[in-house]
């Protein structure tokens, strides 16, 4: 997945984005590139290759207020051209984006007919000439008018030269707002920014950040809302490699520990029974449907194993992207949804289908604060700590330690 940074307040954002790329190269890219504002103006610079090779070819900026990301070429190939941030025309407005712009074809026909010239074969290009369409001196209108035109999925900073603040919003692809002591930050993963601050906020879905560097303003839909802060639970030692020759082997190494705290607050040398407070609220405890991608569905299928063994009851795991074309009966069953980061958007979506079924919800993820955490009816943590390795080890281990305690918690019901 593709990594968006963003940064404003009394540093020199050059250096900050730049590290914060650094913290989110296990997610993989192809290209690199950044956009300050400064001197009244923005400017630009991107390659291909790595961050670190990056650093040392750009000239030095001063200016307080930026965006970055790494890119894994998705529309367009790996060019330089291609690599984000992207521009208007009048190269006064930038951005970068995660997710797919479905309408980009059409949006780019219609705007290179109004007189619009693109450089790049991305869809995210569009969003630029959308802005620069809509500008008429106010960034956050500009960007609002230009959301309500696409089609799919979005995380996006804006930065432009006429405004001292970062415009930042989302729909179904992750995003959250750092906050500082004179300084905010915007990104896709907490990892990016765990240098700086441990206090951030998840931005929900239709959500828009007016991101300056005293203060935060969120809207959705045009009305203000207010997110709650949360605290990160992790240390930036924690997602570093600790003398490790991989993050892989390192978290290989903080699995025992990793189960220990994931079992802590359930089980007991005293009483040492599983014990979880579901709520008084969930059903009679009957069929189950666990829900997942990718890792976390393999822990499904173990899952669905050791229920039906201990529970007695019928169980099914279900690759949560299939769910949708899937004709089920769910009423009042109960639905484990995992997800390690807590924002797999196929899971969220196979979740919002069972509770409109009226299905009891309960989410398995590492992640406070995350989107599951506020769709569910319950939450069960895995306490894992950040897992940067791609292959799924300590965080595969305490999905299972909870799906374990979930089912000697029912059986001995």
């Amino acid at each position: 997945m593709c990594g968006i940074v963003g940064y404003i307040g009394y540093r020199e954002a050059q250096p900050v984005l730049l590290e914060s790329l650094k913290r989110m190269e296990y997610r993989g890219y192809d290209s690199c590139g950044i956009a300050i504002s400064e001197n009244g103006g923005v400017t630009v610079h991107k390659a291909v290759g790595r961050v670190v090779d990056f650093e040392k070819t750009i000239p030095r900026s001063s200016g307080n207020t930026g965006i970055g990301h790494t890119r894994w070429a998705t529309h367009g190939e790996v060019t330089e051209l291609n690599a984000h941030p992207h521009s208007d025309c009048s190269g006064r407005i930038s951005v970068v984006h995660n997710g797919i712009i479905e309408n980009f074809q059409k949006l780019r026909d219609e705007l290179t007919k109004q007189g619009h010239t693109f450089k790049s074969d991305t869809d995210t290009e569009v969003i630029a000439h959308l802005v620069e369409k809509h500008y008429q001196g106010d960034l956050v209108q500009a960007v609002a008018a230009a959301l309500e035109e696409i089609q799919g999925t979005y995380a996006i900073a804006v930065v432009s030269e006429t405004s001292n603040e970062l415009v930042a919003a989302r729909k179904e692809s992750p995003l959250v707002v750092g906050i500082g002591d004179k300084e905010n930050f915007v990104a896709s993963d907490v990892a990016a920014i765990l240098d700086y601050t441990d206090r951030v906020i998840y931005l929900e879905d239709g959500d828009l950040g007016i991101i300056g560097e005293d203060g935060i303003h969120l809207t959705n839909k045009g009305k203000d809302v207010q997110r709650d802060i949360q605290v990160v639970p992790w240390t930036v030692e924690e997602a570093q490699k600790a003398g490790y020759e991989h993050f892989m082997l390192k978290e290989i190494h903080e699995q025992p520990k990793a189960v220990e705290k994931t079992l802590t607050g359930h089980l007991s040398s005293i009483e040492p029974m599983a014990k979880l407070d579901i709520g008084q609220n969930a059903p009679a405890f009957g069929d189950v449907l666990l829900l997942a991608c990718g890792t976390s569905y393999h822990a499904a299928l173990i899952g669905e194993y050791m229920l039906g063994k201990l529970c007695h009851i019928s169980v099914r795991s279900k690759i949560a992207s299939e769910f949708h074309h899937i004709d089920m009966v769910l009423d009042k069953m109960w639905v484990i949804g995992i997800s390690q980061s807590g924002e797999t958007a196929d899971t969220l979506t196979a979740l919002k289908k069972a509770k409109a079924a009226g299905c009891f919800t309960i989410g398995i993820t590492n992640v406070r604060g995350s989107t599951i955490t506020r769709l569910v009816d319950q939450v069960m943590f895995t306490e894992s700590g950040p897992e940067i390795g791609v292959a799924a080890t300590k965080t595969f281990l305490t999905q299972l330690a909870s799906l374990y305690l979930f089912a000697v918690s029912r059986a001995t019901l």
